[in-house]
């Protein structure tokens, strides 16, 4: 019995009915009988997060009846998906999932009683995707002969603050979540953790944000000191460009911690961006793997960061359905307490930033936020700041950014990067520069992203094979 251990993360499309669960299930089950302990977190399956925020929204609208149906949809989904992987009707997964279902049936009809959906009743709704199909895990892995209990991100030990929606770990998380799971495992038991999830002190569920499960996965991975977590997806690991818009998008080897974590900032969906944060204290190595060709390594994400000569740009990304915000007042914005207080308005509202950028008058400072967020962004602004400004909205706008830890220092990056644009006739409404030197973005008309992401591509030869010296 060897003594490494793994955490696998399976995502959305990998949990997308029993087929692609058996799948999963086996990739798991082909580690495990080779002697290595794992343990599985697993997203919701396929379409159900979302299906479940559109529900949460139906009922707080009034429409219950379509919340209603949405459920008996979904019920019908985990019930079929469960029969497949050969769960009898009295058993154990088929009363269960029948009584999950109607809890959230009782929280949706909460939220249309109260016509309210706070932030905590959207948690504890949103989160009973994962939990919905850590038990359909647990039966795949079952089926491969192994012996598997599924539990909650909170009953695994994931502790966190009362950020509902957006929550992030306690400093106790670890320690617990060691506890409880090395039980499990000693056992010889293969866990299978809800992802995207976790509790507060008192209980109550929260989410760790879009994108979540990659989070658990790494917490999980650090509480454990595993040799590795293993992100299952359905692509080749990290692309250098998202492979529906660029044709020759080509797989990216290695990555720092740092790359992948400005990656996913600037919208390439591999991992949630906090993801990488439990690894990077204990140098534990994220790989992310395609589940449909297992044998192909992948991307390995580890402290070190390899640079190629005359490759110092490894990806180019983009956020769509961003807004700009721009802020103006003659003069006004040159001082320091007008600046903090667009900026208190704001973290105010927890709104993610995506640039920022200020012109050298002071008189105007412009900010891109995702367009979901513009809405509450604007009202803010209007009742945070003082003086007179003027704050106006521009919409249909995307971010687009190149990323690589080998532009630090080197000249002319940006310059290609802007001749290659104007060459496109791509116009630049906003260019921003992080002090870490490993991206560069712009904000473009939304309508023009894809074709400027592949002249991007193009004019840092993203899509050639490196030729080795």
């Amino acid at each position: 019995m060897n003594d490494s251990q793994l955490v696998m993360k399976f995502g959305g499309t990998n949990m997308g009915d029993a087929n692609a669960i058996r799948h999963s299930a086996s990739l798991a089950a082909r580690s495990i009988k080779q002697g290595v302990h794992v343990v599985v977190v697993v997203s919701a399956m396929a379409g159900v997060t979302n299906q479940l925020l559109s529900l949460a929204d139906a009922a707080q609208s009034g429409d219950i009846a379509r919340a209603n149906d949405e459920i008996a949809a979904m019920r019908t989904r985990h019930f079929s998906a469960a029969q497949e992987l050969g769960a009898a009707p009295d058993s154990e997964t088929v009363r269960e999932i029948r009584e999950m279902h109607e809890t959230l049936r009782q929280a949706v009809y909460g939220v249309y009683l109260l016509r309210e959906l706070t932030p905590r009743s959207r948690d504890l709704i949103v989160a009973f995707g994962e939990r919905l199909s850590a038990p359909l895990m647990s039966l795949a892995l079952e089926q491969q002969g192994l012996r598997a209990k599924h539990l909650t991100g909170g009953e695994a030990g994931i502790l966190t603050d009362t950020h509902f929606g957006n929550a992030r770990p306690l400093a106790n998380t670890y320690e617990r979540v060691k506890d409880r799971l090395t039980g499990v495992m000693s056992a010889g038991v293969t866990p299978v953790v809800a992802g995207f999830m976790g509790e507060t002190e008192k209980g109550a569920i929260t989410t760790l944000g879009r994108g979540g499960t990659d989070f658990s996965a790494t917490i999980i991975g650090k509480a454990l000191g595993v040799d590795e977590v293993w992100a299952w997806k359905d692509v080749d690991g990290v692309m250098s460009a998202d492979p529906r818009v660029v044709k020759d998008a080509r797989n990216i080897e290695v990555l720092s911690y740092g790359e992948v974590m400005e990656l996913a900032y600037f919208g390439a969906k591999v991992l949630h961006p906090l993801a990488v944060t439990p690894l990077q204290e204990s140098q534990i190595p994220l790989r992310l793997k395609n589940s449909t060709d297992p044998d192909f390594a992948g991307t390995l994400v580890h402290a070190s960061t390899t640079n190629e000569p005359g490759r110092p740009v490894k990806a180019v990304t983009a956020i769509r359905n961003v807004s700009l915000i721009n802020v103006q007042g003659a003069g006004v914005l040159g001082v320091p307490e007008v600046v903090a207080s667009v900026f208190t308005a704001i973290a105010r509202e927890n709104v993610t930033l995506l640039m920022v950028s200020q012109s050298s008058s002071m008189s105007n400072v412009s900010l891109a936020v995702p367009s979901m967020d513009a809405e509450r962004t604007l009202r803010a602004l209007r009742e945070g700041i003082t003086g007179e400004l003027k704050v106006e909205e521009q919409p249909g706008v995307a971010v687009l950014a190149i990323v690589g830890s080998g532009m630090r220092g080197q000249r002319g990056v940006s310059a290609k990067m802007f001749t290659a644009l104007a060459q496109s006739d791509v116009n630049v409404l906003m260019i921003s520069q992080g002090s870490s030197e490993l991206n560069i973005s712009v904000a473009i008309d939304g309508s023009e992203v894809d074709l400027a992401t592949a002249a991007v591509h193009n004019a840092f030869n993203l899509g050639q094979a490196v030729v080795a010296n």
